[in-house]
């Protein structure tokens, strides 16, 4: 019998990447979206997609003196109830300890709009346009990787360069490189699931 795969996905802002993700013709089913900022458009995709949804703020953590590495480990024991097989960051603003992802114990992947080595941290898009305004690159691009306490330093799974092309304003690269991403988070997140269609 065939079990299909159970994905929870990590999201903070507009939810584009979950869309893409819940466009896809993937044999998945996403059984949570969590989100760390309460306006995060993406907890309406979910709902409208009637995938269940969990709030989970950090400040509330923070305000009690209580430290990342607990918000972690809480946020862990919610998603583990689920029972998932994979957990995708898509958009995710947090870099988690590893009091996660120590207790998760299934992949956890992440899409960042860099390559692998290059620009890690929330501004990478800003970082490499002025790189490639002062001439020191041509080209940038996206890459799914695993997740490890080092930010956006884990192994690469799938990558994608996006050129740049003369002209480019910050705002028109943005949408060709998020473009790429909508693409790689698909074709990443179906790479992992093919473990699960190999026989035992």
């Amino acid at each position: 019998m065939t079990v299909t795969p159970r994905v929870v996905v990590l999201v903070s802002g507009s939810g584009s990447n979950l869309q893409a993700l819940m466009n896809a013709d993937l044999e998945m089913q996403i059984v949570l979206v969590v989100s760390n900022r309460k306006a995060a458009f993406a907890l309406e995709r979910a709902a409208a997609a009637v995938i269940a949804t969990l709030y989970a703020p950090l400040k509330p953590y923070t305000d009690a003196g209580r430290s990342r590495a607990e918000y972690d480990a809480d946020l862990a024991q919610k998603i583990n109830l689920l029972e998932p097989d994979l957990i995708v960051l898509a958009g995710w603003m947090h870099v988690f300890t590893p009091a996660f992802l120590e207790r998760v114990r299934v992949p956890v992947i992440n899409l960042h709009p860099a390559l692998p080595g290059q620009f890690p941290g929330s501004h990478a898009i800003e970082d490499a346009y002025q790189a490639w305004l002062e001439g020191e690159i041509t080209a940038s691009g996206c890459m799914v990787h695993h997740v490890t306490p080092e930010l956006d330093a884990g192994e690469a799974i799938v990558t994608r360069v996006v050129p740049f092309i003369a002209g480019d304003t910050l705002e028109i690269f943005a949408e060709r490189l998020h473009a790429a991403e909508h693409e790689l988070i698909v074709t990443a997140t179906r790479s992992v699931l093919e473990i699960f269609k190999q026989p035992a």
